[in-house]
């Protein structure tokens, strides 16, 4: 067995679980113990740190860490020096991008970036925010929150930037978003070092491989089903495949096997139609991962 380890850094907080349950999809046993700070995994070449998402990059820039995963947002906010091997587009709540937002409260006479100017703006992005400001040639007070950033405002602040998937909690504290400053996703990052290590970098590529498999099966069920060659141009007609359907040969030279992939969400509306066209045996089964 391999001497060599690789040193991973896996996001605590709000993208936590998201993340475990991505790896225990890609097949990588992902545990955490209670005030540990060190998640085991059963591949004993992999060892496991648990940081926070806002300072993933600069432990994995400063070698600290080979590789991480963290946000785009994040890369940005600490200036980091790292190498973006991968996007993986996943999030507590949601498969869509994150938005950091300038919001204000619903009566604010704020409502564009030049309305800043001279006004005091709470933020977790300070450093990002400040030079979104400057491309814009405004100059604001930009201060660090440390968190309930939505209630700040107006007594404590003018403006906010802030991070959303939904935009709920900023209605729900009475805000209005004004524009949106950067979408971020979840991004796979090493540093040059491990880059350069032809081991660390196949092991690294291996997960990749592994994280994005199991991400392309999400929503996804396979079908297999059997078809009399004289109706098999009507099944395929109804078949969204992935790609080409495998079509293979019975026992019956009357008789095909069809297998194909399709969202889960077209099952319900599809067997039946399958089963008017000619298909028999139809047999919906789960997968785990799809890798090209």
């Amino acid at each position: 067995m391999s001497q060599q380890v690789l040193k991973l850094g896996i996001p605590a907080g709000s993208l936590q679980e998201a993340t475990a349950d991505l790896f225990r999809k890609a097949g990588y046993k992902l545990s955490f113990a209670s005030r540990s700070y060190y998640p085991t995994m059963d591949d004993p070449e992999i060892n496991c740190t648990l940081i926070r998402a806002q300072e993933m990059a600069r432990y994995v820039q400063d070698g600290s860490l080979d590789c991480g995963l963290t946000g785009y947002d994040w890369i940005l906010e600490n200036n980091a020096k790292v190498v973006e091997l991968a996007e993986l587009i996943f999030s507590k709540v949601s498969k869509r991008p994150v938005r950091w937002v300038l919001a204000v409260p619903n009566d604010s006479p704020i409502h564009s970036v030049k309305d800043l100017q001279g006004k005091r703006i709470a933020t977790e992005v300070v450093q990002l925010t400040r030079r979104w400001l400057a491309q814009h040639g405004v100059e604001a007070h930009v201060e660090f929150s440390w968190g309930a950033t939505e209630v700040k405002p107006p007594r404590l602040a003018d403006a906010i930037v802030e991070v959303t998937e939904t935009g709920s909690s900023l209605k729900a504290n009475n805000l209005r978003i004004v524009c949106d400053l950067l979408q971020s996703t979840t991004r796979f990052i090493a540093n040059d070092l491990a880059c350069a290590d032809p081991w660390k970098k196949r092991k690294m590529d291996d997960l990749i491989l592994m994280l994005q498999g199991a991400m392309a099966a999400e929503g996804k069920v396979g079908l297999m089903m059997n078809v009399p060659r004289s109706k098999l141009p009507d099944v395929l007609a109804l078949l969204p495949a992935l790609q080409t359907p495998t079509i293979s040969s019975l026992s019956d030279p009357d008789w095909v096997a069809v297998n194909t992939i399709i969202d889960e969400s077209l099952v319900r509306a599809m067997m039946p139609e399958l089963r008017t066209a000619g298909a028999r045996g139809i047999v919906e089964y789960g997968i785990n991962k799809i890798i090209d």
